[in-house]
Order: structure tokens, then C-alpha cells, then sequence
């Protein structure tokens, strides 16, 4: 069974947010072709995590076999954020461009997600990089709506560009290899002319086709995966 995990960022609602649109799109078609899927939405931008403070970090960097009560209180949010993470074998992210960066609650998300000993470990006897990922395999379909445009590699905005680079960054944390991050944008939102309504057809388009990818993809990953288990 293949496991969806759906995260949207968007403080807008559904009716007038355009990444919840798209995120709404991926989950339908992929539930489409892969009806046995299991899906967990985790919305946000309507209910932010918590954002890290000294308490969360005294306590995730506490062993846990030295951990006082109320430390397992303050990483409850986190556990659960991690666990989703987890088990997912596909995370679809609603993520609008807030001034040409990620939206705070995202970033509380990834803040949360990030737990040494959950999701990577950390040892100095690697030298220069002691950070390690402890989960792997992962798909991330990113669905943007930007207000400018160009914000593609070589595009006239790329230099501004704070929201792909970031999340490629930390996608490590949640298993996600560089190579396995989609990415599909709508742009020209604050000019709300001809070339935005172009661009969220493309956008449709192409999260659509995505989704059925991914779903057919996963459909074929767990026939084989059941037909070895068969065979053993």
C-alpha cells in the first residue's frame, strides 16, 4: 500500500488559494489510479507547528533515555510531524512563494521534521560532514504559485528565487534525494492577465500528469514488491 502524504502551506483558503487547488488535483488523480493508497493531509497554513525554541532544542538534543517528562511534551508535535513523514512514500506540498521565500509555516514544519535521531544523526568521526539522512527513498512533488515570474534556473527572477533552493536543501530530512524533488509552478499571479490564466492551465496540466506518473509508478512498485513476497 502506498502511502500520500499531502502538507499545504497556504494561510489562504481553499477557494482562493491556488497551491491548495493544485495539491486538491495531485491527491484526487492520484487516489484516481491508486484507489488503495492511504493519504494523511497536514495542513499548516491553517494550523502552524509550533516554532522551535530553547525548550524544543534543549530537549531533542537530550538522549532519550535522559529525557525529563516534560521534554516528551514539548517534542509531542514533532513526533507526530516525524511519524507522517515517516511512513510516507510520497509527500505532495502546496508551497506559495511568500516574498520570494517559503512561508514561516513550512519552515516551522521542516524546524519540527528535522530531529537528530529521527530523521538524520549526527557524528563528528565523519569529519567535515556529520550530518547523515536516516531515511531515503522518497518522492516530493513541490506545487507553487508565484506572483512574479521567471523564477526558473536561467529566468530573469532565478537570482531571487529563496523557496526551490531551500526546500531542495533540507529534503534530506525527510528522505528525499535532490534528484526526486518535481516541481510545478503557477506564476504571473499579481498580474492576473493572459499569461496567468496560461500558466495555471499548464500548471493543471501538468500536476495531473504528474499524480498519474506517480500513481501508476507506485501501483507498479507494489505488484512487484507483493509478487517477491509471493515468490520468497
Amino acid at each position: 500500500m502506498t502511502n500520500l502524504l499531502r502538507i499545504d502551506a497556504s494561510a489562504q483558503s481553499e477557494d482562493r488559494s491556488l497551491t491548495r487547488q493544485l495539491t486538491s488535483l495531485f491527491t484526487q488523480t492520484f487516489l484516481e489510479v491508486a484507489p488503495d493508497t492511504t493519504l494523511v493531509s497536514r495542513d499548516v497554513g491553517h494550523s502552524p507547528p509550533p516554532f522551535v525554541d530553547g525548550r524544543f532544542i534543549h530537549a531533542a538534543f537530550t538522549a532519550p533515555d535522559q529525557r525529563e517528562d516534560w521534554m516528551a511534551d514539548v517534542l509531542a508535535p514533532s513526533d507526530r510531524l516525524v511519524d507522517e513523514v515517516v511512513a510516507a512514500d510520497i509527500i505532495v506540498m502546496g508551497v506559495p512563494m511568500y516574498n520570494y521565500g517559503m512561508p514561516a509555516a513550512l519552515k516551522a514544519w521542516i524546524d519540527q521534521v528535522a530531529r537528530i535521531g529521527r530523521t538524520f544523526s549526527f557524528d563528528l568521526e565523519r569529519g567535515d560532514f556529520p550530518i547523515e539522512p536516516m531515511l531515503s527513498g522518497k518522492r516530493l512533488a513541490v506545487l507553487s504559485s508565484r506572483g512574479e515570474f521567471g523564477f526558473a534556473p536561467g529566468g530573469i527572477r532565478a537570482h531571487k528565487n529563496a523557496l526551490d533552493p531551500a526546500i531542495a536543501a533540507c529534503a534530506h530530512y525527510f528522505g528525499v534525494d535532490e534528484t526526486a524533488i518535481e516541481s510545478i509552478a503557477i506564476e504571473y499571479q499579481e498580474f492576473k492577465d493572459d499569461r496567468h490564466r496560461a500558466s495555471i492551465d499548464q500548471a493543471r496540466a501538468r500536476t495531473a500528469a504528474l499524480a498519474r506518473r506517480l500513481a501508476a509508478e507506485a501501483q507498479t512498485a507494489r505488484k512487484r514488491a507483493e509478487f517477491a513476497r509471493l515468490g520468497a
